[in-house]
């Protein structure tokens, strides 16, 4: 079912975003931080984001999967792009506190915390 066109906000668009699973870590794209900028106009929804390498091994089905959801949930006659870009580079300290938190970061700066691996397993 889709979003009627006046609840279509960046919001509401990040919240349809956080279905989405990068399934390597098992966390949702929006709290992993990998949403840089969501820009809308009338007819049209652009994503600008990253991923957390450009090796990342699930870029691809990251993004066919919102392509998928944002066919499910925008009006027909909406569209969407999305911009993958490196700069800024994704980094811990751009996930949620929720998520640096699961991941036992204590220095969100210092990308040498995180060991994805660690949990992974």
């Amino acid at each position: 079912m889709s979003l009627p066109p006046d609840e279509i906000t960046e919001s509401s668009i990040r919240q349809v975003l956080s279905q989405i699973i990068d399934p390597e870590v098992g966390a949702n794209i929006v709290d992993m931080g990998l949403i840089y900028n969501i820009a809308l106009t009338p007819t049209a929804v652009s994503i600008e984001m990253t991923m957390t390498s450009p090796a990342c091994p699930m870029g691809d089905m990251i993004l066919d999967d919102i392509d998928q959801t944002l066919r499910h949930y925008l009006p027909e006659g909406m569209t969407h792009a999305v911009n993958v870009v490196w700069d800024p580079p994704w980094d811990p300290s751009k996930m949620s506190p929720s998520l640096r938190e699961r991941f036992h970061l204590e220095d969100p700066d210092n990308i040498d915390d995180l060991d994805l691996e660690k949990y992974l397993k």
